[in-house]
């Protein structure tokens, strides 16, 4: 069996003297979606910090198509194929939907691509296509999502770390986003998602993570943990 695409080993990191992640390890197949699920405060987005680059482990590896990454800058980590959507967004409000897009692709040189890769989100997302002139600070929850994601794409990754993506949305643009979730799969992409609503992250996911305090308690198939009467109890609210 080849290596995995993302292999995260005995993983520890601080804030001050608080141990927010106890060595955990996990590691994500190319072509995979992989789910973190948990309650708040569980070390999810922290996780997700790590991998990116965002936040330096005191112990541990992060290692991304064989390359180590917790001593890498987050922006060469993007272009190693990396990509991260934020929790919250985090799109640039007083710039347009285009110049947001176009930021997506600051580690791309050939003009042609990132042109035709942007025909690709637009075709993706033909909601950001018609807003493209319009500040992204004007944009609904969703499309600033779609954006955020778009954004991502532009960066042409392998693979996608998202974080929260259904936070604050209606239930019918959360039901849109999970549906663009399962497409870059679909496209070879490979994601790991970190996401409240448990119950439609393991719909998508192929494999989920159970992150308690900092501890990676349950692992498995998403098929047969979604029928597990404890996770059942504990995070599907059933």
């Amino acid at each position: 069996m080849s290596e995995p695409l993302l292999k995260v080993e005995n993983l520890e990191v601080y804030y001050g003297v608080i141990k927010a992640l106890k060595g955990i390890s996990f590691h994500v197949n190319k072509g995979e979606i992989v789910s973190l699920i948990g309650a708040n405060g569980a070390g999810k987005t922290t996780t997700l910090h790590t991998v990116t680059g965002l936040i330096r482990p005191k112990h541990g590896s992060v290692i991304y198509d064989g390359h180590e990454l917790t001593k890498v800058a987050p922006h060469k980590i993007v272009s190693l194929g990396l990509s991260h959507v934020p929790e919250g967004r985090r799109i640039f409000q007083d710039l347009s939907v285009y110049d947001n897009l176009r930021l997506g692709a600051y580690t791309q040189k050939d003009k042609k691509k990132i042109e035709a890769d942007m025909e690709k989100v637009f075709e993706q997302f033909p909601r950001l296509k018609e807003r493209r002139r319009q500040m992204a600070g004007t944009l609904s929850g969703g499309e600033q999502q779609m954006l955020a994601m778009g954004r991502a794409l532009l960066s042409d990754p392998e693979m996608i770390v998202m974080d929260e993506p259904s936070m604050g949305l209606s239930p019918l643009l959360v039901s849109e986003i999970f549906e663009i979730i399962k497409s870059f799969r679909d496209a070879g992409k490979t994601v790991l998602l970190v996401e409240q609503n448990a119950k439609k992250a393991m719909t998508v996911s192929d494999r989920v993570y159970v992150l308690e305090t900092g501890t990676i308690t349950t692992e498995g198939n998403a098929a047969d943990l979604i029928n597990d009467e404890r996770i059942k109890k504990a995070y599907l609210g059933e």
